[in-house]
């Protein structure tokens, strides 16, 4: 741990992200069955990992895009680090995997308007 940051991938631990928060750990990878805003709230103060569902990568490229999208604008740019939810799968064809990549490359957060 002294030498390079320590990230924990827990997988389906969801009901233990808040005493995970409370270790040295310097990231917390979640996989994709963890919401968004649940993993905010009970995380702490912690740079959260994933969680985008693997499954999700045989879709056809513009969906797959879609679905990237959607998860950057849940959980924002701050203390997070786009990322699979868990391992991608032998399938899955390179081009799916590049679209991933290159979906969270061009992301722009919507900008929302104040009234």
């Amino acid at each position: 741990r002294p030498h390079a940051p320590v990230i924990l991938f827990p997988k389906g631990s969801w009901y233990a992200l808040n005493d995970l928060s409370d270790t040295s750990c310097a990231a917390i990878g979640i996989d994709w069955t963890i919401d968004a805003a649940y993993a905010r709230k009970n995380a702490g103060n912690k740079t959260l990992q994933g969680n985008f569902d693997p499954s999700h990568l045989s879709l056809p490229i513009p969906q797959i895009k879609k679905e990237v999208y959607k998860m950057l604008d849940e959980f924002g740019s701050h203390r997070y680090i786009a990322n699979l939810g868990h391992g991608i799968t032998p399938d899955v064809p390179v081009d799916n995997a590049r679209a991933f990549v290159d979906a969270v490359k061009e992301y722009e957060p919507v900008k929302k308007l104040i009234n």
